[in-house]
């Protein structure tokens, strides 16, 4: 029989009212493996009061308690962290080792936030005006919705509720329909730590739910992971109705190479980068833009190592026998598997030339299952679909250019600006590029910058929607708005005299 996995509210699982429900599937054997509810208006009306209930008293509880139970989410995460891990991979697909990297990632904004006592001082100046003090402190929102995606169904939530946990705001996690089963897992381990009932809670669903959580009054705050057309619906809704947004957006993320780089280095890191969970991250690079001077020994590099990946089912189960974890598993739907399917035949069909397939792939898995290998173009031109589009699959396409100059004119033209990378040994190569992009998160030799929990995650261009960053010092203040305090004592052996006085306090 398969799992019912419904909302969480209160402390306790909620099967709502809608009678509605998705199938959930594991995509390497292409078998549903269970039932998520599917929200209706009244569902999400009923979790987001009750969130709203139980926030006063927990924004109200001291610092110290409020880090306990972090201090003590983060030891639970990290003993039990391989069952998240499984249940990761049974949804989403990806290998149990990737699923263990999204999880330290995440575990990483864990141990941010638990620095908040620290995070939330505020500043005190004394005698700013004659008997006056002044001095600012940060105060919760409210209630905040976090609306997640498919790709990484733990880290992705971890970008945000920590840290909105912590500064004392209660959540509404949405997770995606496909992959929802880790979140109930991560709200019992919340309760397992301490966390009072109604702090943490969860809304599945489709666009109902979303539009409850980007409509309601009582959510103060929407952080969205997704694609830039949804991104910029989030963010637009939400801003109408009154709340603060960050909607992070898609991608389109390129590593140049210069002539002088280690190319080894460089294609070993192509092909990490390029394939690494199937392909489906905002940080993948799709786009390996070389100098035409190393151009053919850069794709040579890049497709010796890529014949070499084993593409299979990444579970417990199907990995016991062998030898090896498969590199890369399959995609997360088959609709998705086919729509990445389309591009690589309209990259064909448009003149770039097609090195690896990965449409051919034999795959280590069930016959159904949601398979596509490792895809490399070569010689691919700017107004190609396959690199106008961002496929979120593993395909990676080779730009060739004649110069720096032509690499960061590339970078800067596109519409997308969340990460980039360059390979090189010159320092000062490196130190402009830097300077040259417009790119919210850079790498130098290394593939995919995704900053440490305590700097903040984020693009620039379409890739971005509002203001704040995830996680680091932006995070906290988009979880807390400012109050500034202005004090003043008579000293009583110093009253003035003079009765009322109308104009502005006089500094002596």
């Amino acid at each position: 029989m398969s799992a019912n996995i419904t909302h969480w509210v209160d402390g306790a699982e909620f099967a709502g009212t809608s009678q509605l429900w998705a199938d959930v599937t594991n995509p390497a054997t292409g078998k549903v493996s269970g039932r998520v509810a599917l929200a209706s208006e009244r569902d999400a009306q009923f979790v987001i009061a009750a969130a709203a209930r139980a926030q006063e008293a927990w924004g109200d509880t001291s610092l110290a308690r409020r880090t306990q139970v972090l201090f003590a989410f983060r030891e639970l995460l990290n003993a039990r962290k391989s069952e998240l891990a499984a249940i990761i991979t049974a949804e989403h697909g990806k290998v149990l080792s990737d699923a263990m990297g999204e999880i330290a990632r995440g575990l990483e904004v864990v141990e941010f936030a638990c620095g908040i006592n620290h995070l939330l001082k505020g500043g005190h100046t004394e005698n700013a005006s004659t008997g006056v003090d002044v001095h600012s402190k940060r105060a919760p929102l409210g209630v905040v919705g976090v609306i997640s995606p498919f790709n990484f169904p733990a880290m992705v939530p971890m970008w945000f509720f920590p840290v909105a946990i912590a500064a004392g705001n209660a959540v509404v996690l949405k997770p995606s329909e496909k992959d929802p089963s880790a979140s109930i897992w991560l709200a019992q381990l919340w309760k397992e730590a301490g966390l009072p009932d109604g702090v943490f809670n969860v809304l599945q669903g489709d666009k109902v739910a979303v539009d409850a959580l980007l409509t309601s009054p009582d959510i103060q705050a929407i952080s969205f992971v997704g694609s830039t057309p949804i991104a910029s619906y989030v963010y637009e809704t939400a801003s109408r109705h009154g709340k603060r947004v960050q909607a992070l957006g898609g991608a389109k993320n390129h590593m140049v190479v210069l002539p002088d780089a280690d190319l080894d280095l460089a294609a070993d890191a192509a092909v990490s980068a390029g394939y690494g969970s199937a392909g489906e991250r905002c940080m993948a690079i799709s786009v390996l833009v070389a100098v035409e001077s190393i151009a053919d020994d850069l794709v040579a590099r890049v497709a010796e190592r890529t014949r070499t990946l084993l593409i299979g089912d990444g579970g417990r189960e199907a990995t016991a026998g062998h030898d090896r974890e498969a590199d890369m598993g399959p995609i997360v739907t088959r609709a998705g598997r086919d729509r990445i399917a389309g591009l690589i035949a309209s990259g064909e069909s448009s003149g770039a030339k097609l090195v690896i397939d990965g449409r051919e792939v034999q795959a280590r898995g069930g016959a159904d299952g949601f398979w596509l290998g490792p895809t490399l173009f070569d010689n691919v031109k700017p107004d190609m679909e396959i690199y106008t589009e961002e496929i979120f699959g593993p395909v990676l396409s080779v730009v060739r250019v004649a110069s720096y100059a032509e690499a960061v004119e590339l970078i800067n033209d596109n519409a997308y600006g969340n990460g980039t990378a360059i390979f090189t040994n010159d320092g000062g190569a490196a130190r402009r590029f830097e300077k040259d992009v417009n790119v919210g998160m850079i790498g130098v030799n290394v593939p995919v910058p995704v900053p440490v929990a305590y700097y903040s995650f984020g693009g620039w261009k379409r890739s971005l929607f509002g203001d704040t960053h995830a996680h680091g010092t932006e995070g906290v203040h988009f979880f807390t708005r400012g109050k500034v305090v202005t004090t003043r004592w008579i000293d009583p052996a110093n009253r003035p005299s003079g009765g009322l006085q109308l104009g502005f306090p006089q500094n002596d």
